[in-house]
C-alpha cells in the first residue's frame, strides 16, 4: 500500500469510469493520481468558500479580508463562528464538503486528468 492509498478514501468501483475499471494498472494509477489532485483542488475550493462565507456571517471571525460587513457586534451572536464552538465548527466545514463531494465521485475532473496522464486511457474516453 502506497502513501497515496492511505490519503484517499476507499473508491467505490461503481463510481469509476468504465475505461478505468477495465483498464490496465497504469490507467488505474493515472486515475488514482488524478483523483488525489482533484481532492486537493476540492479541498482548496471549499476552504475558500468558508472564508468567503465568513464575510456573510457563516463562519470564521468576521470577514477574513479585513473589510467591515456593516454588522454590529450585537448582531454577531447568531453567526456560526462568533463563539469558540462555532469557530471550531466552521473549521470542519471544508473537510465535510470535500469528503461529501469526493465520496459522490468527485467533480469529474479526475477522468480528464487521467486521460492526460495516460494517453491510452484518454483515447478510450
Amino acid at each position: 500500500m502506497t502513501a497515496l492509498d492511505l490519503s484517499l478514501p476507499p473508491i467505490d468501483q461503481a463510481l469509476l469510469p468504465a475505461s478505468v475499471r477495465s483498464g490496465s494498472r497504469a490507467a488505474k494509477n493515472a486515475y488514482e493520481t488524478a483523483l488525489g489532485f482533484e481532492e486537493i483542488l476540492v479541498s482548496q475550493l471549499s476552504q475558500e468558500l468558508v472564508q468567503t462565507a465568513s464575510g456573510f456571517g457563516l463562519g470564521g471571525s468576521g470577514g477574513g479580508d479585513g473589510s467591515d460587513d456593516g454588522g454590529s457586534s450585537a448582531g454577531d451572536s447568531g453567526q456560526i463562528g462568533s463563539d469558540p464552538a462555532g469557530a471550531m465548527y466552521s473549521q470542519l466545514l471544508p473537510n465535510a464538503l470535500t469528503s461529501s463531494v469526493m465520496s459522490g465521485g468527485g467533480l469529474g475532473i479526475a477522468q480528464e486528468l487521467a486521460g492526460a496522464l495516460d494517453p491510452a486511457l484518454g483515447a478510450k474516453a
